[in-house]
């Protein structure tokens, strides 16, 4: 099962020395207990390994336990392989796609919202929903929110991921984009943010100025 693991910048975890590339097992695998932890969800990590001081990294978990974390999306496996390691783009990213595929799932079961607008339409989606548009985009916690065009908004809850890809208005080639993690510090949440000079700057609203 693919994850996603944060360490000690010295590829420590709680004294075991890890690196990348290598293969470990363990006998048993017991959520907090025994075998190797990580995450589905690669923000999650940032809970147990603050961005200033870890890595990051993919890995591979096999025989996983049953048991999950009923606040986050940490897993626990007998056998774990890691994998490259993640800049914070690399997170953005994993992330989007982590919650793509839920989105995915959750439709097909008709559970989750999912909400896309037209040229200068707006869209919004609750909790772990997606919302993409060519004008402004909103999204709650753990979502992620895309918006495409010329003065784009995007907003989001805390753990969302927000996109902004700018147009050129003769061509509508891109002319800039960035992507960034709501953490309640460089970006706050329900707040919403448009694209000046690459990067993300607070508006009042979501309204056509």
């Amino acid at each position: 099962m693919l994850a996603y693991k944060g360490f000690n910048k010295d590829m420590t975890c709680r004294g075991f020395q890890f690196k990348e590339g290598e293969t470990y097992h363990e006998d048993s695998a017991h959520l907090c207990e025994s075998g190797f932890h990580a995450c589905e969800d690669p923000l999650d990590c940032f809970g147990y390994y603050a961005p200033a001081n870890s890595v990051y990294h993919e890995v591979e978990l096999d025989e996983v336990a049953d048991e999950r974390e009923e606040s986050d999306s940490k897993i626990c496996g007998k056998t774990i392989k890691i994998g490259a390691r993640l800049d914070i783009a690399g997170i953005c990213k994993a992330h989007f796609e982590f919650v793509k595929s839920k989105c995915k799932e959750k439709i097909e079961k008709g559970e989750a919202e999912q909400a896309t607008s037209g040229d200068r339409g707006c869209s919004t989606s609750g909790y772990g929903g997606c919302s993409t548009s060519r004008g402004c985009s909103a999204v709650g916690k753990q979502g992620a929110a895309l918006a495409r065009g010329n003065n784009c908004k995007v907003k989001g809850g805390l753990g969302s991921i927000l996109v902004i890809v700018e147009e050129n208005e003769y061509d509508y080639e891109i002319k800039d984009w960035k992507s960034a993690i709501v953490d309640g510090v460089t970006l706050k949440p329900d707040t919403w943010y448009k694209l000046e000079n690459g990067e993300f700057v607070e508006v009042e609203d979501g309204r056509e100025e």
